[in-house]
């Protein structure tokens, strides 16, 4: 079967200030956790950066990929076509203001285009197991931003 699940999140301790991301990959019976973080960033970063980096993971192609998230900034973007919208308008927002994330936006469209994705809302902190997995993670990425 070509499908993948995918869980997302992000975190920050203060917005800005240090942050991290979490995801876990699902195929079949396999699962597979990244994570990573920056010392300096923002949530809607790191929530467009969980994804962009799981999207980075696969090693396929033309594959059913659900992506989870309990983040609207990154649902909305994808679902009410935002992305859509921005690029028509030079990644001018709504306001006319240069659209915020805008190389993330451009990796994640980008790497969206490798396999078929489909974008799916999660309610956040609500006892979804692996919304909450994904939490843990980005979180521990914010005392470890490096990795080491």
């Amino acid at each position: 079967m070509k499908e993948i699940e995918i869980y997302t999140d992000g975190a920050c301790s203060g917005n800005p200030g240090p942050g991290g991301w979490g995801a876990v990959l699902f195929h079949q019976d396999k699962i597979k956790e990244i994570s990573g973080g920056e010392p300096d960033t923002t949530n809607q970063r790191m929530e467009l950066k969980a994804v962009v980096e799981a999207l980075k993971a696969l090693k396929v192609k033309g594959w059913e990929v659900t992506v989870y998230s309990d983040s609207a900034y990154f649902v909305n973007a994808v679902q009410q076509d935002w992305l859509g919208r921005w690029q028509l308008n030079g990644w001018k927002n709504s306001r006319k203001e240069p659209v915020a994330n805008q190389d993330l936006w451009l990796e994640l469209i980008r790497m969206m285009k490798l396999n078929h994705v489909q974008v799916v809302k999660v309610k956040g902190h609500s006892g979804n197991k692996w919304n909450e997995r994904c939490d843990v993670l980005a979180r521990k990425a914010i005392q470890n931003p490096s990795g080491d």
